[in-house]
């Protein structure tokens, strides 16, 4: 009996994936998949491409996240007169 080869899903149609929960789950299948031993190695590298390309996204929106934290966090404890500290936005890189 042949063993079956795995096969990557495609991703979701309709414009691509829009929330986080999505990305992540996709980003996961796409890691599972590539453990797999019977993935050719073609759609591995394709897996493993779209993989970093959510992996990024996905740390750009973590970081949008926490910066809306950092945000929040600042305003919540200032007094009424004193304006946010916004000491993540200052990038001198």
């Amino acid at each position: 009996m042949a063993k079956k080869k795995t096969k990557v899903e495609p991703k979701i149609a309709g414009g691509g994936i829009k929330n986080f929960e999505e990305r992540l789950e996709r980003l996961e299948k796409l890691g599972e998949a590539i453990r797999k031993t019977d993935i050719p190695l073609d759609e591995a590298l394709k897996a493993f491409e779209e993989g970093i390309k959510l992996a990024r996204t996905l740390e750009a929106d973590l970081e949008k996240i926490e910066n809306r934290i950092e945000i929040l966090m600042n305003s919540a404890d200032a007094d009424e007169g004193d304006p946010p500290d916004l000491e993540l936005f200052d990038n001198d890189e």
